[in-house]
């Protein structure tokens, strides 16, 4: 065992190289819920000049705060935490992360081996709590002067590294720190290798990879594509702009339409004539569907939200079958894809989209998926009128079009993303979308909007219901020093089960799946020291959601709606449109 004379030396010096290597290797925060086992970890942080910390008394709340940034960003964010059932709490954010391919730093200070399974106080197992929703895992041991500082710098090298490669998600490093934690003012702490503090480098750098687009396999899928008169696209989630005006273009290329999920990066904005926005609605009508059935699909990207499309594919059964994606794990819950295609999406939308000519695609068939979504869209500006009731459904067509430029847009699970999906309009701005649909939870949703605004370094509204903002009600005092538009959808329960078929028994479920809470969140606002507005018209929302965007700091807009109407409203919207649709 180390002596205790230099242990709080050692601490200092091992805390000190795991927080600048992650520095030099990418990572641009640090999201630090702080306890008394990670307080090397913290010190080092405070210490270092380069390192932006969000510091939050949470674990949950900077858990899915990293995943935001990293969201946004593209690249990791750490997450610090103590040990005990702190890191307990980090958990669904770990399971979103690994599910939807995000990638995090997990580091979490824990007691040394001599206290394991001894009875000590807030010793948990942790080297293996994430169980596989890691991608690596490394039980670091106590600082020791038996083993060299180089270890600690090419352990985290690895551990980035692994974090970003293809498939990207989170990666675990459990770290022991005996006490006591840390030397005195006047004590000499030593220094990493001389050669590493003069270079600025990472000690191990790793080649950058990314999933090759093999030309073979291209050929084999134009080939199979090439007869098809009545193929479609369909664009998933996808994490940039880039890669979503990439599958634009292989639609185009292929004259095929295009129906991009609000994930997708281009549904918002987007002036091509490929893109089908109001796709879901077109399903709605029997009709429709009967006549529109692809021979063939191209589906880029993660799962789409519409369970209608899910539905329509999976009766059709369309061959072939095409899914492209970055990483190498299964997307095919209906059991029908031919063709499953690991690689870079912008590069394999490019290098299909050079080899494929336009001109199988059948006379009709994009114009009549195109020109049907464009009618849908003016009936629904006829059916939810900007002079009309307050609606959730007016509320996503209204954010989708005033939703500045420059800014982002988080949209909670449940009935928020669903309505933005189907209503959102196509003349707005081509802002970044974020939503936690890889595990699709409602938990930490307020946490992730507040890391997407850090990464973006931009304002962000947050789209959100009221059970979800419950779920994550402390999150709110990351907002102060934010600007963040909360606009919270209270209709006083889950508004989601009502279109379920557990709403007809009427004898349980209010109770067990309404849940009604009976709360307003002007005193949440008030308590976390956010600005508060409560519209009642459509004229008060648009200029309350204008205001916030010239005030300092952030604001929750809280509309309140009626669950029974709420659900009537969507039935009467979609036999409406099946009555435009006929």
């Amino acid at each position: 065992m180390t002596p205790k004379s230099t242990t709080p030396a050692l601490n200092r010096l091992w805390a000190d190289l795991i927080v600048e290597e992650l520095l030099r290797s990418g990572v641009g925060l640090f999201c630090v819920a702080p306890g008394s086992r990670s307080t090397p970890l913290v010190a080092a942080l405070a210490a270092n000049p380069k390192a932006r910390t969000l510091v939050h008394f949470d674990e949950r709340g900077t858990a899915f705060a990293a995943l935001g940034y990293a969201r946004a960003t593209g690249g990791p964010a750490a997450w610090v935490t103590t040990s005990g059932t702190a890191v307990a709490n980090g958990l669904p954010a770990v399971v979103e992360a690994s599910v939807d391919g995000v990638p995090i730093i997990l580091l979490t200070a824990d007691r040394p081996p001599e206290l394991r399974q001894t009875g000590a106080n807030q010793t948990v197992d942790q080297p293996d709590i994430f169980g596989d929703y890691v991608r690596w895992r490394f039980d670091l041991p106590a600082p020791d002067p038996g083993i060299q500082p180089t270890m600690v710098l090419t352990t985290v090298d690895q551990a980035v590294y692994r974090s970003r490669r293809a498939p990207s998600g989170p990666v675990h490093l459990n770290l022991m720190f005996r006490e006591p934690f840390l030397p005195g003012p006047d004590e000499e702490v030593p220094t990493g290798p001389a050669s590493w503090r003069s270079s600025g480098e990472p000690y191990t750098r790793y080649a950058a990879t990314k999933p090759g687009v093999d030309a073979a396999e291209v050929g084999l899928i134009r080939d199979a594509l090439r007869p098809v008169g009545r193929g479609l696209v369909v664009a998933g989630r996808l994490a940039s702009r880039e890669q979503g005006e990439a599958v634009v273009k292989l639609a185009g290329a292929l004259g095929w339409p295009l129906l991009p999920d609000i994930g997708s990066q281009v549904r918002l904005a987007t002036g091509s004539p490929s893109v089908v926005a109001h796709y879901d609605a077109l399903l709605s009508s029997e009709k429709f569907a009967s006549t529109h059935a692809p021979e063939a699909v191209l589906h880029v990207g993660g799962r789409a939200l519409s369970k209608r499309l899910e539905g329509f594919l999976g009766s059709r059964r369309p061959d072939p079958y095409v899914v492209v994606r970055e990483n190498p794990s299964r997307l095919d819950p209906g059991h029908f894809v031919t063709h499953s295609v690991e690689a870079d999406v912008v590069d394999f939308c490019a290098s299909l989209g050079r080899s494929v000519t336009a001109g199988a695609s059948e006379d009709g068939w994009l114009s009549g998926w195109r020109e049907a979504s464009e009618g849908v869209g003016r009936n629904l500006d006829l059916l939810l009128p900007e002079d009309g009731a307050l609606t959730e459904p007016l509320v996503a067509r209204l954010l989708s079009r005033h939703v500045p430029e420059g800014h982002g847009l988080v949209v909670a699970n449940s009935m928020p993303i669903r309505d933005l999906d189907a209503f959102a309009t196509t003349d707005g701005a081509p802002v970044p979308v974020a939503a936690n649909r890889g595990a699709s939870g409602i938990d930490g949703t307020v946490a992730t909007a507040a890391g997407f605004s850090r990464g973006l370094g931009a304002p962000v509204t947050l789209v959100i219901g009221d059970l979800s903002l419950l779920h994550d009600l402390n999150s709110l005092a990351m907002l102060r020093d934010l600007p963040v538009t909360v606009v919270v959808l209270n209709n006083n329960g889950g508004g989601i089960f009502s279109f379920l078929p557990v709403s007809g028994h009427q004898e349980f479920f209010e109770p067990y799946f309404g849940t009604p809470q009976g709360v307003t969140f002007e005193p949440a606002a008030s308590m976390f020291g956010l600005g508060y507005e409560s519209p009642r018209t459509v004229a008060e929302f648009a200029q309350a959601y204008r205001a916030t965007h010239t005030r300092d700091g952030s604001t929750l807009i809280e509309v309140k709606t009626d669950r029974e109407d709420n659900f009537a409203l969507h039935r009467q919207l979609s036999a409406e449109i099946g009555r435009h649709l006929r």
